[in-house]
Formats: structure tokens, sequence, C-alpha cells
């Protein structure tokens, strides 16, 4: 899957280990939650890069205590109506301060790019063949003005501040 990140296609370093697959000790893997948790103390000592893929409706508290241990969290979405992950990835970035890697996986299309930016993702695996063509042509659907701010975020100051125009 081609991997959209700062604005572009790039090379994507982390491998998806599906549930029973075994890893290779040089790490940037992303294990199934069910897989570390079961896991975890072979890691424990380890430096390897590590990353957790998280189901829609998976507790926080299942894998919160692990955060420091993840260099890249994978929020799966398996259909575009689907936005647990949203709530996921911003309740990671502003409560818990996760400050890696946040991908989203599974059906991401194109009008879902800038909310998901404004939620915490950083990192998008794009498996729509127009969601990628339109990004590849770098159209890119925007909104300019919003009624809160996203993550990392000012808020903007009084009532409606879009609305002013500035002074010439």
């Amino acid at each position: 899957m081609p991997l959209y990140k700062n604005g572009s296609f790039v090379q994507d370093h982390w491998t998806a280990i599906a549930e029973g697959e075994a890893i290779s000790p040089a790490g940037h893997v992303i294990v199934p939650l069910s897989w570390w948790q079961a896991e975890r103390q072979a890691f424990a000592d380890s430096h390897v890069a590590m990353g957790v893929r998280i189901e829609p409706g998976t507790a926080m508290d299942e894998f919160v205590e692990d955060l420091p241990r993840f260099a890249l969290i994978a929020l799966v979405i398996p259909k575009f109506q689907d936005g647990r992950a949203y709530t996921t990835a911003r309740l990671l970035r502003e409560r818990h301060g996760f400050k890696g890697e946040l991908r989203a996986t599974g059906e991401v299309l194109i009008d879902q790019i800038q909310p998901m930016l404004r939620c915490g993702f950083d990192a998008f695996d794009i498996t729509d063949s127009v969601t990628q063509a339109a990004l590849e042509a770098g159209r890119v659907p925007g909104v300019a003005h919003f009624y809160q701010p996203g993550v990392n975020e000012a808020p903007q100051l009084g009532a409606r501040p879009w609305l002013r125009q500035a002074k010439r």
C-alpha cells in the first residue's frame, strides 16, 4: 500500500505482521494488539522500534500504559463511515501525549485526509485508487476555516474570527 505522509508518498519502512506470524528481530514492525499483549515481556529490554495495530472499538486502557513503548500506532478504519479512529487519535494526542506516528489504515478516502490530520493522524495507508490518484495530482480538498481547533492548533479568539477582514 502506498504510504502518504507530509504531503507526499514515501517509502514505508514498517512491516505489518499478521496474527501468529513471526517477526524480524530488526524491528520496525506493526503487530496486532493481541500479539503485543501476549508477547510484550519478550521485548521488555529491547530497543526494537515497535508499532501496534488498534482495531475500532478497542478500549484505550488495553494499551495506554504501553504508549511509551510504541513508535507507531496504526488505527484501523474498516469503512469510511466509521469515525471511531478520529476520536482515538485525538485522545492519544491530547489526553495521553502520544508523540509517535499515528497512521490511518484501511478505507481512507480523499475527503477524510484533512479531518484526520486535524485529529492527529500524520500518515495514511492508501488503498483506494481514486484517492491515490488525487493525492499524486496534488488535489487535496480542504476547508480554510474551522469552528474548533485541531490537534496542535491554537484556538481562534472571539466569535467567528474568520469573518474579520484584515485592515488595509
